[in-house]
């Protein structure tokens, strides 16, 4: 007796109880059809619009309404009047063409360059010891670093102006006590380079746990068959580091020398709690200068050509780092 068994339209035996009608057609001939595929591709953009549209708000429009104010001249009358004067160019002209804006120029970048180097050599350092120490030791220096760099900014410039004060100072004690006697009643905050150095140390003191910590974090991704590989070809401490430490820290080291860049270009609230500027207008960077010149000498479109030239400023040290970093792209490929 023969069975016969019913045959599909491809010539391959049908499953029992299995009709053609039973398997649903696919979306298209090669996979998902077009609705799916342009609702997968939208599906990144959907999720950074929330991030843009705060963006757009908490920064956007408060940078077009600087730009507007610019133009501008504002100072208390117009403000009581409600009152609209349109100077156009002469809040910009009259900026760069005074030679105290070039001076605050050059002594913000000096001032950017030496705490940005000193922040970055310490922070190196102090993320290497920290891969190098036990794990106790590590914990206690990663709870010092963490405090430092949660405490506030103006707080920790006051205990600083505390330590740092003529008469009563811890520093200054020290010093008497060691011999210098002469810095029993030195006045730290009268002239301008100890003014700066004691600003700087704020800065860098600030700055190195973040610095640290990062590094710290980065040197944990180093797989360790590369340093037992140089160990084996005969590579001390340094060589190690040159061969294998520095180049996977090299994308890390760009980054965060970038991020300090702006962090001490743009710094505020250290050089203003310290002594505002002074003694006599010789420790004002350009932030400092941009609010005396406008908030405190109430006028407010010079104030605001000043943070706005600021603001190109940075955006071409950002373009610089941008084009270095996908030169170096380019060149690994």
């Amino acid at each position: 007796m023969s069975v016969q068994t019913k045959r599909t339209d491809t010539g391959t035996a049908a499953a029992p109880g299995v009709r053609k009608t039973d398997v649903p057609p696919p979306d298209g001939p090669t996979g998902p059809g077009p609705a799916r595929r342009r609702g997968g591709a939208s599906a990144p953009y959907l999720l950074l619009l929330p991030g843009l549209l705060a963006t757009v708000v908490l920064l956007g429009w408060p940078l077009v309404k600087n730009g507007i104010l610019s133009f501008q001249n504002l100072n208390p009358r117009q403000l009581i009047l409600h009152l609209t004067e349109w100077r156009g160019f002469d809040n910009y002209t009259d900026v760069l063409g005074s030679t105290d804006f070039w001076k605050v120029v050059q002594r913000t970048v000096v001032f950017t360059a030496v705490n940005v180097v000193l922040i970055m050599v310490l922070g190196t350092l102090m993320g290497l010891l920290l891969a190098r120490l036990g794990k106790r030791m590590r914990l206690l220096l990663l709870l010092g670093l963490v405090l430092a760099w949660a405490m506030p900014v103006v707080a920790a410039t006051t205990v600083y102006q505390w330590l740092f004060a003529q008469r009563f100072g811890v520093v200054n004690w020290l010093l008497a006590k060691a011999g210098w006697s002469s810095m029993a009643d030195y006045n730290w905050f009268g002239t301008q380079l100890s003014t700066f150095s004691v600003i700087i140390l704020v800065i860098v003191w600030q700055s190195i746990p973040f610095v640290a910590i990062n590094l710290y974090a980065a040197t944990t991704t180093i797989p360790k068959e590369l340093y037992e590989a140089a160990s084996l070809d005969g590579a001390g401490s340094w060589k190690s580091f040159t061969s294998v430490t520095f180049p996977f820290l090299r994308p890390f080291l760009w980054a965060t020398t970038f991020l300090e860049v702006i962090w001490v270009f743009k710094a505020f609230p250290q050089i203003f709690a310290i002594n505002m500027g002074g003694p006599d207008r010789l420790t004002e960077t350009l932030p400092i200068y941009a609010f005396v010149e406008g908030p405190g000498n109430q006028h407010y479109g010079m104030g605001a050509a000043i943070s706005f030239l600021t603001i190109l400023i940075l955006l071409g040290l950002t373009a610089y780092y941008l084009r270095t970093v996908l030169k170096q792209e380019e060149d690994e490929l």
